[in-house]
């Protein structure tokens, strides 16, 4: 499906990738990660042709669709239903055509080609999608301008999703998804029938929706099987056997050299000494594999209040009169308590959190609170009230007006804003950058509760780690909305759901809620169904059976060429690894040193055959497949 061959590109004098190789079968669902800013987008853009390498080459099968979410976000009067439909040209200009059509012989065309493309579910899946990404009916079928923009960016989803492109990319999807929408997703993705490729810093995400991880490190691309945790084990593995294969090629390049010092200067040893100079010569040397440093997050010590830090006695909060978003809420917040907000965007949670931050103020009932608290509050669109045009140091000294800079410096250095990042203006910073900005902004006056909104956006997995570190030792109370699990798993105790204007315990783990919204959605599923399903469940699974059928001998040529192409990768790479044994390169060796090498120049004209081969074979099949589609 997608061949990514020996590509090289820089961004100045910056290398993104360095001679980078790997392949995507059809039909995998591969993980793209990478700490930020070493070139993920970058290769995106290429596979979609708006950029290319320098060297190098990005092949996508000829006849493949490729998927993926533009920056600019859907709107207009249209229906978010209507629009979704109509992101399928061909189904919107099939549709409009049959209206209009005289020709029998042409309706007849257009009929047959609208149920080959599934016209009579069509409506059904977008619905189903929409509902799957936070849109209940009432809301699908509203304008899509009368949402905002990160509404509109689930509409674009929608639409790609609706699509089923042979090719699906996705670059963090999640981050305009509530935790419902990405427990759907989760499950839309394991299903999907084609090849996906996502960007996503998501742990739970990539460890239950692919099956294999790219890793885009130093300019090189590896792929490994499995999930996150399991690509973190064996990546874990690789590093500890490339450090001691390393101390072992230094410690036999001491001896050689030391042979060398010694008996360069006598004649009876100086031929020996000068085929030991050419075997260091040749000794590639094995790189060095460390983990880079990950900036940690430095949450200042509070002063220790009693409990509760607020106490809530039948509040009611909204934005009109008259029209509470959120009532008869019976809550208290310790001084020791991690809680999680969940429920479906737009239940009242990021009000919720504007209530406890006193940034808006109860309708009705109590609101208590000691005098001397002090909240910090972090959210997303806080991001964009920062001053693009100032820097880091610009917005740390408004906040330590008399503090000298030296001192300003060291608190923005408990940050990671060295002296390189903290002259710099906004503007150029990164998303995650701009974050542990708003991070110490937002714990500056050492705040004795923590309100987190939706904070990992913009950070990669090891930040999110070293947030999860930085949360749990904290001495303060959290109150975290997020739909990264993992950070609410490794953080919280206790959970609170937000939905049908109340605020409520919820008595069990992420699991157990995670069930209790797939009970709920099968009950909306049942409800929905007419009585005919059944039988257009059994007339659908005929017609993909018969297509199956159909379809075999070409899916087994393509398969057989993979198969092949499988085989031969391997057996290279043995042969490479046999090649990177210092031993292999003493004089004694010489002969099967020969024999391996040109083993694997012989693979690698096979390897270049076989995939010929194969991507033949696979266009093949897609030609055929096409004809039933």
């Amino acid at each position: 499906m997608l061949h990514i061959t020996d590509i090289t590109y820089r961004i100045g004098d910056r290398v993104l990738f360095d001679q980078a190789t790997v392949a995507i079968p059809p039909g995998h669902k591969v993980g793209f990660v990478g700490r930020n800013g070493t070139g993920k987008s970058t290769l995106l853009k290429m596979i979609l042709g708006e950029l290319s390498p320098e060297t190098g080459a990005v092949k996508v099968r000829p006849t493949a669709h490729i998927g993926h979410v533009g920056q600019e976000a859907p709107g207009g009067p249209q229906s978010l239903l209507e629009t979704v439909m109509d992101s399928n040209k061909e189904l919107s200009a099939l549709s409009k055509e049959a209206d209009t059509a005289t020709d029998p012989n042409r309706i007849a065309e257009i009929h047959t080609r609208l149920a080959d493309i599934g016209a009579h579910t069509a409506e059904a899946r977008a619905a189903s999608i929409l509902a799957g990404l936070g849109f209940d009916s009432e809301a699908q079928a509203r304008s899509c301008a009368s949402y905002s923009g990160g509404w509109r960016m689930r509409v674009a989803l929608a639409c790609v999703l609706f699509n089923e492109p042979d090719l699906l990319l996705l670059d963090e999807p999640t981050n305009y998804l509530d935790l419902e929408g990405v427990i759907w997703l989760e499950s839309f993705l394991k299903n999907y029938p084609y090849t996906v490729l996502i960007v996503s810093h998501d742990r739970d995400l990539l460890n239950k929706a692919v099956g294999h991880i790219v890793h885009l490190e130093n300019g090189k691309l590896n792929s490994y099987k499995g999930g996150y945790d399991r690509f973190e084990e064996l990546r874990r593995e690789h590093m500890e056997r490339q450090m001691a294969l390393k101390s072992k090629q230094e410690a036999e390049r001491r001896h050689i050299q030391a042979f060398v010092d010694r008996f360069k200067a006598k004649a009876s040893k100086a031929k020996q000494a000068q085929s030991r100079v050419k075997l260091l010569e040749k000794m590639k040397p094995i790189a060095s594999m460390v983990d880079a440093q990950t900036i940690a997050f430095n949450f200042p010590k509070p002063e220790p209040l009693s409990s509760p830090l607020i106490a809530m006695e039948s509040v009611q909060v909204g934005y009109e009169v008259g029209n509470p978003v959120l009532k008869k809420l019976d809550l208290r917040i310790d001084m020791d308590d991690r809680i999680a907000l969940l429920g479906a965007n737009g239940n009242g949670k990021s009000t919720f959190a504007k209530l406890v931050a006193s940034k808006l103020a109860p309708m009705e009932g109590k609101m208590r609170k000691p005098r001397t608290l002090k909240v910090g509050y972090f959210a997303q669109h806080q991001l964009d009230e920062l001053r693009e045009e100032h820097t880091p140091l610009d917005h740390m000294k408004k906040l330590m007006p008399d503090a000298i800079e030296a001192k300003v410096r060291a608190r923005l250095g408990g940050f990671g804003f060295g002296v390189d990042k903290a002259d710099r203006a906004v503007s150029s910073l990164s998303g995650g950058e701009k974050a542990r900005l708003m991070f110490a902004i937002a714990t500056f006056e050492q705040p004795q509760l923590l309100i987190l909104d939706e904070p990992t956006n913009h950070l990669d997995v090891d930040s999110r780690e070293a947030l999860i570190h930085a949360i749990n030792g904290f001495d303060g109370a959290v109150l975290l909305i997020s739909h990264d699990r993992h950070l609410v798993e490794a953080c919280v105790d206790r959970l609170w759901i937000v939905e049908k204007g109340d605020v409520k315990r919820f008595d069990g783990d992420l699991e157990d809620y995670k069930l209790h919204l797939l009970k709920e959605r099968a009950g909306e599923r049942a409800a929905k169904k007419g009585p005919k399903a059944a039988d257009q469940k059994k007339a659908a699974r005929q017609n993909a059976a018969d297509i199956r059928l159909k379809l075999a001998p070409y899916r087994r040529a393509s398969e057989k060429a993979e198969a092949k192409l499988e085989k031969l990768s391997n057996k290279k790479t043995d042969i490479d690894n046999k090649l990177a044994n210092p031993a292999l390169y003493e004089a004694s060796e010489a002969k099967k040193l020969a024999q391996l090498t040109e083993q694997s120049r012989d693979l690698s004209s096979q390897i270049e055959t076989a995939e010929e081969e194969w991507l033949e074979a696979e266009s093949k099949y897609t030609e055929i497949q096409s004809e039933f589609t």
